[in-house]
C-alpha cells in the first residue's frame, strides 16, 4: 500500500529563484550604466563636467572634440541642357506620344538622341533613366517634366542607347 507523504511547509526554490532574479536585476542595471557611458558623446560628458559660465562668455570647445572627417563626394556642376543628349521611348501605346514629348524636350533645350517605342507597351508610370554620373540632370529632366521616378539606367545595352546619356520612358501617367 502506498503511502501519502507529508508536503513539507518550505519550498526551498523559491527562496533560490528570488536569489537569482535579483543578483539578474542587479546585474542588468549595472550593464545598463555601463552602456549609456560608453554610447553616450563625448561632448554630452564634458558639457556635464564643466563648471557653469556666465552668458557673456565665450564658449570654450574642448580640444578633444573634433567633428567627424568625410570625404566630399566630388562635386561636379549640373550640365547645360544643350549637352545632355536624351533618348525617349513610348511605353504605353499612344501613337506618336514619344515624338510629341521629344520635340516639348528639343523645345526645353535639350539634344534628343531618338524617338522611338519601347520594348513594352505597358509602363504605369512614366520614368527617367540616368547612366552614372548624370542624376543631376535626370532630376533636373524630371522637374522640368514632372517625372516622379528617377532611377539608373538598368536593363538597356549600350548600343540601345544611342549616345544618350537619359532615358524617357512614357507611361501611361
Amino acid at each position: 500500500m502506498q503511502h501519502a507523504e507529508p508536503i513539507p511547509a518550505s519550498f526551498p526554490w523559491r527562496s533560490a529563484t528570488l536569489v537569482v532574479g535579483a543578483i539578474a536585476t542587479v546585474e542588468l542595471a549595472a550593464l545598463i550604466g555601463i552602456g549609456a557611458v560608453h554610447l553616450a558623446p563625448k561632448h554630452a560628458v564634458a558639457a556635464t563636467a564643466a563648471p557653469a559660465k556666465p552668458h557673456h562668455a565665450q564658449p570654450v570647445v574642448p580640444s578633444t572634440i573634433r567633428a567627424p572627417k568625410f570625404a566630399a563626394p566630388p562635386s561636379q556642376p549640373l550640365r547645360a541642357r544643350a549637352s545632355v543628349h536624351v533618348l525617349v521611348l513610348n511605353g504605353n501605346n499612344v501613337q506618336g506620344a514619344a515624338a510629341t514629348e521629344a520635340a516639348r524636350l528639343q523645345g526645353a533645350g535639350y539634344r534628343i538622341g531618338g524617338a522611338e517605342n519601347a520594348q513594352r507597351h505597358d509602363y504605369a508610370r512614366s520614368m527617367v533613366l540616368y547612366v552614372p554620373g548624370w542624376i543631376k540632370e535626370a532630376r533636373r529632366l524630371a522637374r522640368d517634366t514632372g517625372i516622379r521616378i528617377v532611377a539608373p539606367v538598368d536593363g538597356l545595352r549600350a548600343a540601345a542607347l544611342r549616345g544618350s546619356q537619359i532615358v524617357v520612358i512614357l507611361g501611361t501617367s
